[in-house]
């Protein structure tokens, strides 16, 4: 099967284009994503709404071509000042066709040598909440915990259908400058994962930081730097037996334990935020810098390929009301 791909440089400035287009078309402010992963610790006002719609696109693996599109339509409300209700969907949008044999799930997915995958898939949805107990326009920082459910039905990997629950926490912190000119925020997310395939268990913890360092440097727009780190734990489960070189994971009760570290990915990369009254749009690039994991992850020249990609290339865009 043959296809014709964009280059990530071509997609990148398509993606531009189409952000700067429809900021000229909205005309409408709200707490603001000043970076792609990074959260500040800003709630809605009670009986406030907001929309927001995101797409990140991972681009590139060590092997073949690969794309993957992350669209995230999602709806907040302030149910008080400092408790905040998401609900978001998830649209999986995969294109690849990879040639190396080890580089797994993707090439199994695609039917093997010199096949292609590529389709449109409702992955899942999302249902999350954020308590603000920190301001960081009133206290010396700002601090705000999170806890959410989410539900998946494909694979962010390579499109193929799961039965995943996944329960997350987060922390999000924030620290402003300069007059609430500069603006630096740190998140940690734990993710306890749960999922099954055909022959496969895995239970899995993840590590999701990042950090977001942005400038106002003239009215309404910003420019930042963000830095984020993912990783898991897990020993998977096929066919009822574990490898005996890995430890697991197990977040039960009366059975809890961190496992053998599989893989780990690093992005750097930077962002620009633009926001008008009542509405927003952030947009940004992140380049894997370093990665690995254990032997039996996809791991080469100082980088992870299994779990991790090349450039991970976004924008988000929300409207309050």
């Amino acid at each position: 099967m043959k296809s014709t791909h964009r280059s990530p440089v071509i997609l990148g400035i398509g993606t531009l284009i189409t952000v700067v287009s429809l900021l000229t078309c909205l005309a409408a402010q709200a707490d603001e994503s000043l970076w792609l992963y990074t959260k500040g610790t800003d709630t809605r006002p009670k009986g406030t709404f907001e929309a927001k719609f995101s797409n990140i696109s991972r681009i590139g693996k060590d092997s073949g071509d690969y794309q993957f599109h992350d669209m995230r339509p999602e709806l907040e409300y302030g149910i008080t000042d400092r408790l905040t209700v998401s609900i978001e969907a998830m649209f999986f949008k995969h294109d690849y066709s990879v040639n190396d044999p080890e580089l797994q799930p993707m090439y199994d997915s695609q039917g093997g040598e010199g096949e292609r995958f590529k389709q449109t898939q409702f992955g899942g949805y999302e249902v999350s909440f954020k308590y603000n107990v920190l301001s960081p326009y009133k206290d010396a920082f700002g601090l705000s915990l999170g806890l959410g459910y989410e539900r998946r039905e494909k694979y962010r990997l390579d499109g193929a259908g799961i039965n995943q629950n996944s329960y997350v926490t987060s922390i999000f912190l924030q620290k402003n400058f300069l007059d609430d000119t500069l603006v630096v925020a740190g998140n940690l997310k734990t993710e306890f994962e749960r999922r099954k395939s055909p022959g496969v268990l895995e239970e899995e913890i993840a590590l999701d930081m990042s950090v977001g360092v942005s400038y106002r440097f003239m009215p309404r727009w910003f420019v930042g730097m963000e830095w984020r780190q993912q990783s898991d734990y897990l020993n998977p489960q096929e066919e009822g037996e574990f490898n005996p070189e890995l430890d697991r994971s197990s977040f039960d009760l009366g059975d809890f334990r961190v496992g053998s570290r599989h893989q780990y990915g690093q992005y750097l990369g930077p962002t620009l935020h633009y926001a008008d009254n009542g509405w927003w749009a952030t947009v940004g690039a992140l380049w894997q810098i370093k990665g690995g994991g254990s032997k039996f992850s996809y791991s080469t020249s100082g980088r992870n390929w299994d779990e991790h990609e090349r450039l991970h290339l976004g924008f988000t865009m929300a409207y309050e009301f």
